[in-house]
């Protein structure tokens, strides 16, 4: 790579993208946008590079800040008596959304700010990224997490074990099937949230509405757990799940655990084909 660092966006690396921006990308007549190219499956070159490399720490250390704000906050609730005295699941919703708004805004420009591995396979299928970016960045991410909620049972062992150490479970009054149910709707929020706030396109044809795509992708988490609290705690996102049950360590903590796996990715793979094939219409786009 003679040392030189590739710009990283949504973790496809060398993959520029040139468009014209304002009612400029609106245009019928021509074609004036042309699509990135897919990410390879496989590219050998990534593992000799350092920006492969940071980007995995990057998202190892968003995702273990994300455990730490989010487990303690839930803590913090649970330890309450009253729940008038406390943040409330309208304070846990905004730790969760606000922690990603923050995450991926520091990190977007390094990793992409996936932290989330349901967000990293949807983006995968989208070839946005390498299999091997996309495998590198779960690993990261899961033990991300595993540090993040075990640095919080460090501090609180005994409020930690308690109060369940924030572990996602399907809630009585619900079914697994419920559970799952609420795992997918969620974690598609999520994932269709992130496509339609990265656009590169959307970018270029409203690039005079001034957003800033963090922001969009952090109130949809913020929206979703106020919706599936209740249900499942709100996994969308195995890293946080797998974090927290390892750490809590309890059989119960794993009885429903594979649902906060399959839902997650069902609903990121129903986003990512939702956005590639209706809304942009790739496959049916002519190529040049």
């Amino acid at each position: 790579m003679e040392g030189k660092e590739e710009d990283v966006r949504l973790g496809a690396n060398r993959y520029s993208e040139r468009q014209p921006i304002g009612t400029a990308a609106q245009g019928t007549d021509e074609k004036d946008y042309k699509e990135p190219p897919p990410a390879p499956l496989f590219e050998a070159e990534e593992l000799t590079s350092w920006s492969f490399y940071r980007a995995g720490i990057a998202e190892f250390v968003a995702t273990f800040l994300f455990l730490y704000i989010s487990i303690l906050t839930v803590m913090g609730v649970s330890k309450s008596s009253s729940k008038c005295a406390t943040v409330g699941i309208q304070g846990i919703a905004w730790a969760f959304g606000g922690m990603i708004f923050a995450l991926v805004y520091c990190t977007a420009g390094i990793s992409g700010g996936h932290i989330n591995p349901a967000v990293t396979f949807g983006l995968f299928l989208a070839r946005k990224l390498s299999l091997t970016r996309a495998i590198f960045y779960m690993v990261m991410q899961c033990l991300g997490a595993i540090c993040g909620a075990g640095v919080v049972k460090g501090f609180q062992q005994g409020l930690y074990m308690s109060a369940g150490g924030g572990a996602n479970a399907v809630n009585p009054g619900y079914t697994k099937g419920d559970g799952l149910g609420a795992e997918i709707v969620g974690t598609f929020v999520l994932v269709y949230t992130v496509f339609s706030a990265t656009d590169a396109k959307r970018s270029a044809r409203d690039s005079h509405v001034p957003i800033l795509a963090p922001l969009p992708i952090g109130f949809a988490v913020f929206l979703v757990h106020l919706a599936t609290i209740p249900i499942t705690g709100t996994g969308i996102n195995p890293a946080r799940s797998l974090g927290a049950a390892i750490v809590y360590n309890r059989s119960h903590a794993w009885n429903d655990h594979w649902i906060f796996w399959v839902g997650p990715f069902i609903g990121a793979a129903l986003a990512a084909i939702y956005h590639v094939v209706i809304i942009r219409a790739i496959p049916f786009k002519s190529r040049d």
